[in-house]
């Protein structure tokens, strides 16, 4: 097929050598299956324009992402033409950063190769006959199956969350299926865990969107707590890599005890004015 533009620059710098097929066009970007110079066939993502992307509040999934440019994160808040160019590369380079931090974290994700002038190239997913694996939406599966594929994936997000990040838009049409399992995909709006105030509601929804899918096939899953109890982990920093979880979580519906807040609150006040006055005496007997 005729290589798109955007992709042309890749086939300059020899890093492909031919378009085979456009694979997919999603909210955020293209996807064609590329052949490369070594005979390898991979996939490049060629971001859309965000006056073309449809991706919904992406401002809430920006919050928290550090820029270290001062010149252009003032640039990015002022919202000129700069800052756009700017805003637009960060988004990009956000989905690079993750694969490559979330690949050495033991998350299941495509492996990223590089990524040139808003086409990223990465590892493309294949089936046991070394076709395009399915998406999750696309495939049924035995209960044994749903258990055992829907424990991956939340193992996954454990192992992303643990990485400090949240996937923020996980759903049955972002997981691609392969002969090992799930592998989790498309991750331009994935957020900082201790830096967004949005972070807890993603991660329950990610969690909540699996366990409505699989839960199709293994009902059982449907009683599973796995999105409040790994927040909770996380929260109080008890979650590790190695983490045996339960699916389980009790929340604390303990009233809590403002009138005992308070009275702490006054006796700490009483005691540094205590404090001072002990001070000012000693400063006028000096």
């Amino acid at each position: 097929m005729k290589t798109p533009k955007q992709i042309q620059p890749l086939v300059d710098d020899g890093l492909v050598d031919e378009v085979l097929s456009r694979l997919m066009s999603g909210k955020e970007a293209d996807v064609y299956v590329v052949r490369c110079g070594d005979g390898t066939v991979r996939c490049a993502k060629v971001y859309k324009d965000a006056v073309k992307r449809s991706f919904k509040k992406a401002v809430q999934y920006q919050e928290g992402r550090k820029v270290r440019n001062s010149r252009r994160a003032r640039a990015m808040e002022k919202g000129s033409k700069f800052g756009r160019k700017q805003q637009e590369e960060t988004w990009q380079n956000a989905e690079v950063d993750a694969l490559y931090l979330l690949a050495g974290a033991g998350v299941r994700v495509p492996k990223p190769y590089d990524c040139l002038n808003g086409v990223l190239l990465m590892e493309l997913i294949v089936d046991d006959d070394g076709d395009v694996a399915p998406r999750l939406n696309d495939i049924t599966m035995s209960k044994e199956l749903a258990l055992e594929d829907h424990a991956s994936v939340i193992e996954s997000i454990k192992l992303m969350l643990c990485a400090g990040l949240i996937h923020g838009d996980l759903s049955e049409f972002n997981v691609l299926v392969d002969t090992n399992g799930p592998v989790i995909i498309d991750l331009p709006q994935a957020v900082y865990a201790a830096a967004n105030n949005n972070a807890q509601a993603m991660l329950e929804r990610d969690v909540a969107n699996m366990r409505r899918y699989y839960g199709q096939f293994a009902p059982e899953i449907l009683n599973s707590r796995y999105g409040q109890e790994l927040w909770s982990l996380f929260e109080n920093g008890e979650l590790q890599p190695d983490t045996e979880l339960t699916g389980r979580f009790k929340e604390n519906t303990e009233a809590a005890d403002v009138d005992g807040v308070l009275l702490e609150i006054k006796s700490i006040l009483e005691e540094e004015e205590s404090r001072k006055q002990r001070e000012r005496e000693a400063d006028e007997l000096d």
